[in-house]
């Protein structure tokens, strides 16, 4: 195998890098938009997954214009 070393990451570490509790960050695991892994009872992360995650998640531009009222609404 390669010499990759895979940095790994408790459930309070990727909580706590996302801004999240570990609630949301379970409920990201399991509708698998998020992989993690189970050794016994302890649940791991990959650094790197977290960090494709994160830059998946990335918002495009104009596309939360459904979140803040449309200009017509600021003319009233």
């Amino acid at each position: 195998m390669g010499g990759d070393q895979i940095s790994w990451l408790s459930t309070d570490a990727a909580a706590a890098q996302l801004g999240i509790t570990k609630r949301t960050l379970y409920r990201i695991i399991d509708t698998g938009q998020l992989p993690a892994y189970r050794f016994g009872r302890v649940i791991r992360l990959q650094q790197r997954e977290l960090h494709e995650f994160i830059e998946a998640s990335r918002i495009v531009p104009g596309t939360l214009a459904h979140l803040y009222p449309a200009a017509e609404d600021d003319e009233r």
